[in-house]
Parts: C-alpha cells; sequence; structure tokens
C-alpha cells in the first residue's frame, strides 16, 4: 500500500514457522478486554504450556481510537483504554515477573510509543496509556531488575501496518518530524525487541 503496509502471516503460521526450526511454539488467544481473570487464565495457561517456566514476557497490547479531541472522549473509552492498555501489562507482569525474580533471570520487554513522551493533538488518550507504559518499565527495571531480570520498552514511531491506513492524515505530520521520514515496519521494531 501508499504506507508501506504488507499483510503479516496468521498465528498458526507463525507457530508453524517457529516449529519447523526446532523451536517450540503454542498459540494462546485471549481478549484482554474480557478482565483480570482472562489476563490471568492466559498466565496460568502460557505457564503450563511451557512447564512453569517463562524466560520472557513481551508486553505489546493497546487499544488505539481514531485520534479525537479531549472533549470528544467519553469516560467509557478512558476506561477501556487504560483496561487494555495498562493494566492487562500491570497484571501479566505481576503474575509472571515474580517466578523470574526469583530464578534470578529473564526479560520484560513493554512495547511503548513516541506518544508516550511526545504530546500530538487529538492522541492525549493514546498517549497517556503509552506514557503509563513508559513508567511502568522504570518502575519495573527498578523492582526486579535488581534480581536479574532486564526490562526495557520499545518505543517505535508510527508504524506501516494494516491499521495505519486509517490513520495517514495524522501520521503525516509526525513522519515529517522522525529523521527518516518514513513509518517504520513490524520487522524493525520486531528486530529491536530482540
Amino acid at each position: 500500500t501508499e504506507l508501506g503496509w504488507a499483510p503479516t502471516v496468521g498465528f498458526d503460521e507463525v507457530v508453524a514457522r517457529i516449529e519447523s526450526t526446532g523451536g517450540r511454539a503454542v498459540y494462546l488467544p485471549v481478549d484482554f478486554a474480557a478482565g483480570p481473570e482472562a489476563i490471568a487464565e492466559l498466565a496460568t495457561a502460557a505457564n503450563a504450556a511451557v512447564g512453569g517456566r517463562i524466560d520472557i514476557l513481551i508486553n505489546n497490547v493497546a487499544t488505539l481510537a481514531q485520534p479525537a479531541p479531549t472533549a470528544d472522549v467519553t469516560a467509557d473509552e478512558i476506561a477501556a483504554a487504560f483496561s487494555v492498555s495498562v493494566t492487562t501489562p500491570f497484571l501479566l507482569t505481576g503474575l509472571l515477573a515474580p517466578a523470574m525474580a526469583h530464578r534470578g533471570d529473564g526479560a520484560i520487554v513493554n512495547i511503548g510509543s513516541i506518544a508516550g513522551f511526545a504530546g500530538a493533538a487529538g492522541s492525549a488518550l493514546y498517549g497517556a496509556t503509552k506514557a503509563s507504559v513508559h513508567m511502568l518499565t522504570k518502575a519495573w527495571a527498578a523492582e526486579y531488575g535488581p534480581h536479574g531480570v532486564r526490562v526495557n520498552a520499545v518505543a517505535p514511531g508510527p508504524i506501516a501496518t494494516e491499521r495505519s491506513e486509517e490513520f495517514a492524515d495524522g501520521i503525516a505530520p509526525i513522519l515529517a518530524r522522525v529523521p527518516t521520514h518514513r513509518m517504520s515496519t513490524i520487522a524493525e521494531v520486531a528486530a529491536a525487541v530482540v
């Protein structure tokens, strides 16, 4: 497309690719908007799938609504955005990081955004959730780092995805400030996470 997005593969294909190279993969779908019980069930299922040892947690979850003036954002939209984008990584980390700290190793990578550092008109809600993710990263690094758990965040700018097509008008001014003047690719973000 015009923004450079290319379709990604499905979860089943990702699992197959990992297994074809000798790795082990399990896909565990979850509806993060379903609440804390669904998050706890995911943590339990993930632990069971890998024999009780999770080495890496990547918190890559967010709600992304159309940019809107602050006055047009409803209380329900605010609650939903913070529930998925902040509460989910908070609960998952609380459920999984203590075992990493007890073992003395592990890694947590939070996916933030430049929206958590730089304000933009119409993106107050998204920016607030990503700023929260960045603060969680700092707090968890202080909490779990002394116990051998590495905690980092990746804060990409605009990324070429199917969804980014919906935000082309809002993305253009951001790209003007990005040194490369282009959107990042999913592969570039993945490389930074690795």
